[in-house]
């Protein structure tokens, strides 16, 4: 049976279930689907140990202890959400609804599912909440450039003279992406990764550029300089399709290699060759990812690496150009799904989620957030500032629901959990960010115990409630129905039955696909090199680098804190995803923190020694990985593990602060300052 990966990752990948009686007995990859090919991560190929998980949540539960220590007593449905509404009318009553926050984001990337509560918090006139986590600041910053969160095609990439996987560690973050890059070098590409260490993926690369932390935008300045200095550009290309070419020209005269070495850390030689290697042909295809991003200057970085192959005319070329995401790449409209219609003219306070927090234990806030429902995400282990989160979630006055399908952190400190479905369970539609197929998935098991679907409960609490009782009196077809009735001429074709039938459409997109052959949908219908919109929002309206706000320019506090931290993904876990497998938590082996040889000598670390990570926010306790994977001065800390499965309780998002970065709301979650100190036993 056919099924797709809910998970937030940009391959949304095909998979094909085995299921014996009623237990998921084996999930592989759908070698059929034309992306995905059959290959799949390892934290999905044990997606069964996680469907019958002894951690799953499988009645409704109420709590009987202490917040945080994870008693609860099982209660019937019907009361749970008698419990929930009859609380929220009070506090409507009493503060209005702006005291009830709901809490969400990418759990599952299925739509119904991922939107299921906005119609209901957009009729309480409940606070909003920006999701800002992850894709905000790349966003802004590629769309300041391009006007539309697209890029050329990745598939395109076979066939390139040259692939730049710039802060993508695809073998642990983007499977399929790994695929295509193999069967580009074995027809001749040459494979550069840009990343502050050498990841798995930077190790099979040809070349590696190790940049400081937060840099990257130095780097691209840099080679612009290059290209520019030594006419390394399509000015054919530049003339048609771009705008702010020549104060771009006059600009990047200030960013030679030799002011760009010691600010990323790269020999300047290093730097002007990677340069002639990028203009030295348009096939250049450059992927990105959103890691980058989560910097103090991560709007700005992404913007900047965005106008790279609009230099060399890469935009036009059909196996060059760039990708971020291509979430754009067609239309249809998730605004079926959200129903902003139903704040019916209501503008309430918007609470932005990475400083949950700040709202949760602000007593000036008013009204205070006095009831948090919680789904498709754990904020006690993804949120940064952990220690104030957590503080927040402590509170007894503050009414919690979680809504989750196994016991995370965050349930831990729910007044009511409820059992939630996977996606094996329930029916969705998926788009990725990654390639452009659309597909559909329906539940291949039954609901495990008494476990519901985001849109079911929902809908059972606007009808309590009496709001919005109409949109969840729809169905699943319905919904897609209406959704697919939204498309773009290109996505015209895909109608429900088809769908269903195929189970993975892409719609009538050109190939290749050159979205900015010829310009783009910005204000002057050109790739903004020049943005008049960044300079109206107070930004540079030219790419530029900013030193890290938390960083080694920070004199102050670089000599209370003298190593940069960076927190990205590891192998097994996804987010805090899986962290409750027992199983990935083996193979992953324990919470690590990858140090070079140098900073661990002068700590008098060795490889394997229990050590304390701080800094002013908190401290948690790793065990050392001594290697010359990282470079002197920063240390790199791989996954988030759940607290009560990190040694010492403490997971590493209470290193991280919720400074929020130069555009689109998004963390800071790289920009850490930090010491390491050897725990002796």
């Amino acid at each position: 049976m056919l099924s797709v990966c809910p998970h937030d990752c940009p391959s949304a990948c095909s998979l094909d279930v085995t299921v014996a009686g009623e237990r998921l007995s084996s999930v592989v990859g759908n070698a059929a689907h034309p992306f995905t090919r059959g290959v799949i991560c390892g934290k999905v190929r044990a997606y069964a140990e996680r469907v019958h998980s002894s951690e799953r949540v499988l009645r409704p539960l109420a709590r009987v202890g202490p917040k945080g220590e994870g008693r609860f007593e099982p209660i019937a449905w019907d009361e749970a959400i008698a419990r929930i509404a009859a609380r929220w009318r009070r506090i409507i009553a009493e503060d209005g609804a702006e005291a009830i926050l709901p809490f969400s984001y990418a759990g599952t990337m299925g739509r119904i599912q991922y939107y299921a509560g906005h119609p209901l918090f957009h009729a309480l006139g409940a606070s909003r909440l920006d999701r800002t986590i992850c894709v905000s600041t790349a966003y802004a910053g590629w769309a300041a450039t391009l006007g539309r969160i697209t890029g050329n095609d990745s598939e395109q990439m076979v066939g390139a003279d040259l692939i730049v996987l710039w802060g993508i560690n695809a073998a642990y973050s983007s499977i399929n992406v790994l695929t295509l890059v193999k069967q580009a070098r074995a027809a001749g590409a040459h494979v550069v990764t840009v990343d502050p260490y050498r990841t798995p993926t930077a190790a099979i690369a040809d070349e590696h550029l190790a940049v400081r932390p937060g840099t990257d935008a130095a780097l691209a300045l840099a080679v612009m300089h290059v290209l520019i200095a030594e006419c390394r550009i399509d000015r054919d290309y530049i003339a048609r399709a771009t705008v702010g070419f020549d104060r771009l020209a006059e600009h990047v005269r200030a960013f030679s290699p030799e002011w760009a070495a010691p600010v990323v850390g790269i020999p300047a030689d290093t730097i002007v060759a990677f340069a002639r290697r990028y203009g030295g042909s348009p096939r250049s295809f450059m992927r990105v990812r959103i890691g980058l991003s989560r910097h103090d200057n991560g709007g700005m970085t992404c913007r900047t690496l965005a106008c790279l192959p609009a230099l060399t005319g890469a935009y036009a070329d059909p196996h060059g150009g760039a990708l971020l995401s291509s979430s754009d790449a067609f239309g249809l409209d998730d605004r079926i799904f959200e129903r902003r219609d139903l704040l019916e003219g209501r503008r309430p306070r918007v609470i932005n989620m990475i400083r949950l927090g700040r709202a949760l234990t602000d007593e000036t806030l008013a009204p205070p957030v006095r009831a948090l429902y919680v789904y498709n995400s754990n904020p006690a282990a993804v949120c940064p500032n952990q220690t104030l989160v957590l503080r927040g979630l402590a509170r007894d006055d503050l009414f919690t629901v979680v809504h989750e399908q196994v016991m995370t952190d965050t349930a831990r400190y729910a007044d009511l959990v409820l059992p939630a479905t996977t996606s094996m369970e329930h029916v969705d539609v998926y788009r990725s960010y990654g390639h452009h197929y659309v597909q559909y998935a329906g539940p291949v098991l039954p609901p495990q115990g008494e476990a519901r679907a985001n849109f079911a409960v929902f809908g059972a609490l606007a009808r309590k409630l009496g709001v919005a009782d109409g949109h969840y009196d729809k169905s699943e077809r319905t919904l897609i129905e209406e959704y697919l009735a939204t498309a773009d001429d290109s996505a015209r074709a895909i109608t429900y039955e088809r769908l269903v039938r195929e189970r993975s459409v892409r719609p009538d997109l050109p190939r290749p696909y050159l979205p900015f052959a010829n310009g783009a949908p910005t204000p002057s219908g050109k790739i903004e090199l020049y943005s008049e919109t960044l300079l109206r929002a107070g930004l540079s309206p030219l790419p530029v680098y900013v030193p890290l706000a938390e960083g080694p320019d920070n004199r102050e506090l670089a000599s209370r804190y003298p190593l940069q931290c960076i927190v990205p993904p590891n192998r097994f876990f996804l987010n805090s995803s899986f962290s409750q497998s027992q199983l990935l938590r083996r193979r992953q082996g324990r919470p690590t923190v990858l140090i070079a040889p140098a900073d661990a000598a002068n700590r008098g670390i060795q490889d394997g020694d229990a050590v304390r990570v701080w800094n002013d926010r908190g401290s948690a306790r790793f065990h050392a990985r001594v290697s010359d994977l990282t470079r002197a001065g920063l240390v790199v800390i791989e996954g988030i593990w759940w607290h009560r499965f990190h040694e010492g309780g403490a997971g590493v998002n209470v290193l991280t602060d919720d400074r929020v970065a130069d555009m689109g709301g998004g963390p800071a979650f790289h920009s850490n300052l930090v010491d390491v100190e050897r725990i002796i036993e």
